[in-house]
Formats: structure tokens, sequence, C-alpha cells
């Protein structure tokens, strides 16, 4: 029960974090104005215009994948399904895939940035957390990624 409760939880934080990001993203289609910041762990960069061999779709897809960056910890996989889910922001997978993968983000910086989002939530001992970060219904980072983030947040 208190998995589910954990997992609920994280939920509706990103739910709200969804809806923040979707207000952002419809209002300012300008790749150059919504790049992320580059001295914070969570940062990524994407080559903008014609040059990068982005389509527009991928570059939209780069825009709101930094801004959902920006106000989140994700994983990798957990960025691409948040791009390609209907209930996120409906890109194409290979679309998404394409975009997550032009950009240059530290995930084991991602991974701790999501253990500390978690502890602030609610208690967890170490193999809970790392659980929860490598669960394919969590967060969904790698094992050594979710251990590194465990350690680093000082639970394990």
């Amino acid at each position: 029960m208190r998995k589910f409760l954990q997992f609920v939880g994280g939920v509706v934080v990103l739910i709200v974090a969804i809806s923040a990001i979707a207000g952002a993203v419809h209002k300012n289609h300008d790749i150059s104005v919504l790049q992320a910041p580059s001295a914070t762990p969570a940062s990524a960069s994407a080559s903008s215009g014609s040059s990068s061999g982005l389509t527009e779709s991928q570059q939209n897809a780069a825009l709101a994948a930094k801004e959902y960056l920006q106000t989140s910890g994700f994983s990798k996989q957990g960025l691409i399904d948040q791009l390609s889910s209907s209930a996120g922001s409906g890109y194409p997978l290979h679309d998404a895939t394409v975009a997550v993968n032009s950009l240059h983000v530290d995930w084991n910086a991602q991974a701790v940035r999501s253990a500390r989002e978690y502890m602030q939530t609610s208690p967890f001992s170490c193999q809970d957390l790392i659980q929860q970060l490598d669960s394919s219904a969590g967060s969904q980072y790698t094992e050594a990624q979710a251990h590194y983030a465990a350690t680093q947040v000082g639970i394990c």
C-alpha cells in the first residue's frame, strides 16, 4: 500500500508539472527563447535551426523536452514516454526519441534530482528508492543511475 501511495504522489507531482509545461509550450514556440540554462545539472542543449538535421516536429519535441527537464527530473526513457504519450505531448515516438537523443543531458544528475523529489514527498529506504527510480512503473532510470542517485542523496 505504501508503494502505491508513493506512486500516486509521484503521479500527482508529474501531472502538475505537465500542466505547467503545457501552458508554457503552447504560449511560446520560438526555439531560441526556451533554451535551458547551461549551468544547472538538469541542463540540456540542442542545436536549433535547419542545420541541426532535425525536422520541425523533432525540434519542437526537443523544446518540449527541455521544458520538462526544467521542471522535474526525468530518465531518458521517461522523457521519451512523456513526449510521445497522448497524455503528455503527443509527439510520434520516433520524433520524441530523436529529440531526446539530440539533447546533451546528464542522466545521473536527473536521477539525483528525481531521488530528491521523491524524498520530499515520502520517506524511502535505500532499496525502495532504488526500486522506485529504476522501475518501469516508476521513473525508468537504469539500475546504475538509480544506485548512483540513492547514494548521492545519502539514503544508501
